[in-house]
């Protein structure tokens, strides 16, 4: 008994410790998400580490390679700062000319500025040295070449003036304006003459280009130059089209992508983004430009006067009893004070004239608006009560027992303000259970409002449904519910607004500017079977999503996935195990046994997470109808490439660019697995997310390699998957063609 005992103890013991070990393992591979700072350097977008974290390949920025030091890979330039007026700054090298016992030695600088161009206003060409030329060679994206140099003359450095670059011993010239210096570009220097006794005050000579203003001559720079590098200004822009045709090309996804964001045309080519006048911040990211409150910061309002803030401007006002227009250069604020009697008088006697008649129309409105306000209260208890607003208030107050986060209450005013009255372009998607639109709420916190669609007073057990689902979800995965409006017309439901739209959309938008790379769709992957893991196995009672599949599944700013859309979601009872439903759900993704029997059940989640998961892998939707008959249905297209030993001819390009056939293997058996006919066949939502963990734990350790298979690694797979047991998909599923009620 007591060495039973111990073993268990042991296991316990192994147990945590390898639950220790993932957790370590897991917070290193988030640190190993987008990093916008390596070393002292900040790096905002569309500048990025890697290419899924950067607009595109030009504006990666190396912070491996050199030990956290970060430089520009196509230069080998290191950088200092980046700022996003179009501008970077980078350590250029120094070009020397030196005397020596066996002749002479010489150092040139040459860089391939593919991306960039060196700023011809920023900068100068400078020569420290005796009877010395220093030049710029530098050819354009034409090939034309361009050539700027001057001549440093000295014979003693008695002559040389510290502080002045006028020729004796030191000159500078600027850099010609309107070039594209962007292709081959080098720094060059030789001697004038053969007079080589200079070499006893001025061994060496030095040529570098530099930003205005970084170098000032010192005589004793003849002597001993002590600089290696100086800060040289590149100029920067987005593509080589202008903004009119930025915007109007397809083909080009538009780089401003913050609202109150402006285009505005590089000197040279391409474009840049700014954040319109009174906001500031990223314009390439959404919601990137913020309002600037400008009365919390220095303003021309008089010092007696109110400052009033509204989005990208503000006004001044005089307090009550000052008249003038509060600025501090124009009429001010002082008292309010007739300098006519006469008017006043008259004005007193108009007033008592026309009081009687004010008086009247007063009392008319008020008992007409009074009326009003009473109509439209008595339509808004109606709406409140037609929507459930009893059984949600009994809901909320269930809530503050245990928790002091509620679902907030939002009036039908606030929202309508928020949504500029639901306008169509505030629409960010449509579905069976209601319309999303994009809001801005008073406190400037952009949210996503769903207005339901309820035709039938019966539907509104669903928004019920709904917020009774979500308010009892707390994950990181699964979309936060803010809060609920009952008194309009139909019920509103308030979301965390996520901004990079769905995986969907990733996947299958030819105008979608994010790649999925291997490593995301895997991380997306193990985070939405966790999210759906913890609705069946920790919230009590357990929770059925019931519409599982791509566009329901959102990404955050860091591309996190987040799981949304409860509207058609059920709660199992403690002490059953399925349910009989009505069937519901979308073609493609619905789990055939649950269309035959109508028995909802846990595992039928996991079917459809099964479809997602080969989404992933192939990069085609779960239903095309633009496909041949057979292949239209992407689940019996796949069990179909498995049983014949075709899985590779069917896998995006991208994942076999970047997985290795052994990680496409084990994902693609997890998905099988998945999509098995019989439900009780299925691995639980649970093991799903344990072996996809385990997946992205093994691809931490082994990295991002592209892996290159042979022909006979191919032969292999084929053999080795065609002897997987297939279990004969029943035809039902590729039957379910019919339209199905509350389908999205």
């Amino acid at each position: 008994m007591a060495v039973h005992s111990s073993k268990q103890h042991h296991s316990l013991l192994l147990l945590l410790l390898l639950v220790l070990v993932v957790g370590i393992l897991l917070e290193e591979a988030n640190a190993e998400e987008c990093k916008r700072k390596c070393g002292s350097l900040s790096i905002p977008f569309p500048f990025g580490t890697t290419e899924d974290c950067s607009l595109d390949a030009s504006f990666l920025i190396d912070c491996k390679s050199k030990k956290n030091t970060p430089y520009l890979p196509q230069t080998n330039l290191t950088v200092q700062s980046i700022s996003l007026n179009g501008q970077l700054r980078v350590s250029f090298p120094v070009a020397s000319f030196c005397y020596t016992r066996n002749g002479t030695n010489q150092t040139n600088q040459q860089h391939n500025l593919t991306y960039f161009t060196v700023s011809p206003t920023q900068n100068k060409l400078f020569v420290v040295g005796c009877n010395t030329i220093g030049a710029v060679n530098a050819y354009d994206s034409e090939g034309k070449k361009y050539f700027t140099g001057c001549l440093a003359l000295c014979n003693t450095p008695d002559y040389a003036t510290n502080g002045t670059c006028t020729g004796v011993g030191c000159c500078e010239i600027p850099i010609m304006a309107a070039q594209e210096l962007s292709s081959m570009f080098y720094v060059s220097l030789r001697a004038f003459t053969s007079n080589s006794y200079v070499s006893s005050f001025n061994p060496c000579s030095y040529s570098f280009v530099a930003e205005d203003g970084a170098y000032k001559f010192s005589s004793a720079d003849l002597a001993k130059f002590h600089h290696a590098t100086f800060p040289t200004v590149l100029d920067w822009s987005v593509g080589n089209l202008t903004c009119q045709q930025a915007k109007k090309n397809k083909n080009h996804d538009f780089a401003c992508k913050a609202e109150n964001s402006e285009c505005v045309n590089a000197k040279e080519h391409g474009y840049l983004c700014n954040c319109s006048a009174g906001f500031n911040g990223n314009p390439y990211v959404l919601n990137g430009c913020q309002d600037v409150n400008e009365c919390m910061e220095s303003n021309d309002c008089y010092s007696k006067a109110i400052c009033h803030n509204v989005p990208g401007s503000y006004s001044c006002s005089c307090p009550k009893g000052y008249i003038g227009d509060g600025k501090k250069y124009g009429t001010q604020c002082r008292p309010n004070s007739s300098s006519n009697s006469r008017a006043k008088n008259i004005l007193i006697i108009a007033l008592s004239i026309s009081g009687g008649v004010i008086a009247l129309l007063v009392v008319s409105f008020y008992v007409y608006w009074r009326m009003k306000e009473k109509k439209l209260i008595k339509l808004k208890e109606h709406y409140f009560q037609q929507n459930g607003g009893l059984l949600l208030q009994q809901l909320i107050a269930r809530q503050r027992e245990s928790t002091d986060e509620t679902a907030k209450v939002f009036t039908v005013d606030e929202l309508n303000k928020a949504t500029n009255n639901f306008d169509e372009n505030k629409i960010l998607g449509k579905g069976g259970q209601g319309t999303v639109y994009e809001g801005l709420l008073s406190d400037n916190k952009t949210v996503a409002i769903k207005r339901s669609k309820i035709s039938d007073p019966s539907q509104i057990e669903q928004f019920i449904n709904e917020v009774v689902v979500l308010s009892q979800i707390n994950h990181k995965n699964v979309v936060k519910l803010l809060g609920c409006c009952l008194d309009a017309q139909v019920p509103l439901l308030v979301y965390e607004f996520i901004p990079n739209g769905t995986i969907f959309e990733h996947l299958h938008s030819h105008n979608h500017s994010l790649r999925l790379s291997w490593k995301t769709r895997l991380r997306i992957a193990a985070e939405t079977a966790g999210a759906l893991a913890y609705l069946h196995s920790v919230t009590s009672p357990p929770i059925i999503h019931r519409d599982v599949k791509t566009t329901n599944i959102l990404l955050d700013h860091d591309l996190v996935a987040k799981v949304s859309d409860f509207g058609a979601s059920r709660i199992v009872p403690l002490d059953k195990t399925q349910l009989t439903t009505l069937v519901q759900g979308t073609l493609g993704y619905l789990d055939p046994e649950y269309f035959q029997t109508s028995q909802l059940t846990e595992k039928s989640d996991v079917y459809s997470f099964g479809v997602v998961l080969v989404e992933l892998l192939t990069g085609r939707k779960a239903l095309s109808f633009e496909m041949p008959e057979n292949d239209r249905n992407l689940a019996l297209y796949f069990i179909s490439a498995m049983k014949g030993g075709n899985l590779l001819d069917i896998v995006d390009n991208h994942v076999m660019n970047e997985a290795r056939v052994e990680q496409i293997i084990e994902f693609a058996s997890v998905a099988k697995r998945c999509l098995r006919v019989m439900g009780e066949r299925r691995p639980t939502m649970k093991e799903v997310a344990m072996e996809l963990e385990g997946l992205r734990v093994e691809e931490k350790h082994r990295g991002e390699s592209v892996k290159l298979y042979s022909e006979e690694t191919e032969e292999l797979l084929k053999s080795t998957v065609s002897t997987c047991i297939v279990e004969d998909v029943n035809s039902s599923i590729g039957q379910i063609s019919m339209s199905l009620g509350g389908g999205r």
